[in-house]
């Protein structure tokens, strides 16, 4: 399925609370999550800053890029299952989806590899998500954005789903 252009600009509007770049802490992400909840984390720096943070992923999802620059991946030390899965900039793959979808049936803490861009797969972790999960993602330039998994979340991301081809 791929993004229409008309949808680009829509996509610019994080799905949760944005925290500006100079506000991303391990305390002020530590007020948006609770201890027993499913973290996932879009995006090799994000990934990366909760791991430093001491803050382990149930699901990572990376593409060994970071503004479209090669970059060394996240340690994989703290993880227990590797998926990898193809999904070209710009779409999202019924591989990708399927891939989303088993990790949240895997052994955690579980990291999906993508090969191509991992970008617009917050659009299916949001709908999949179990319930309880908060799902952290970069925002260019701007910060960390932190969606709680609720129904209005699952809603608008079947609505961007449902509009791509």
């Amino acid at each position: 399925m791929k993004l229409p252009e008309n949808l680009r600009n829509q996509l610019k509007t994080p799905f949760g609370i944005l925290l500006p770049d100079s506000q991303v802490t391990k305390e002020n992400v530590l007020k948006h999550i609770s201890s027993d909840s499913f973290i996932i984390t879009v995006g090799d720096a994000t990934t990366e800053k909760m791991l430093k943070f001491g803050i382990t992923p149930s699901l990572q999802i990376i593409d060994a890029l970071e503004k479209r620059s090669k970059r060394e991946p996240p340690s994989i030390d703290m993880v227990a299952t590797l998926i990898s899965c193809n999904n070209p900039a710009g779409e999202i793959t019924t591989e990708s989806i399927t891939a989303i979808k088993n990790s949240f049936r895997s052994k955690p803490p579980v990291r999906i590899t993508i090969n191509g861009e991992e970008d617009l797969l917050v659009i299916p972790v949001c709908l999949y998500a179990p319930n309880n999960s908060v799902v952290m993602y970069g925002q260019p330039n701007e910060g960390l954005v932190i969606v709680q998994i609720e129904d209005k979340i699952r809603k608008k991301t079947q609505l961007i789903l449902d509009s791509m081809n």
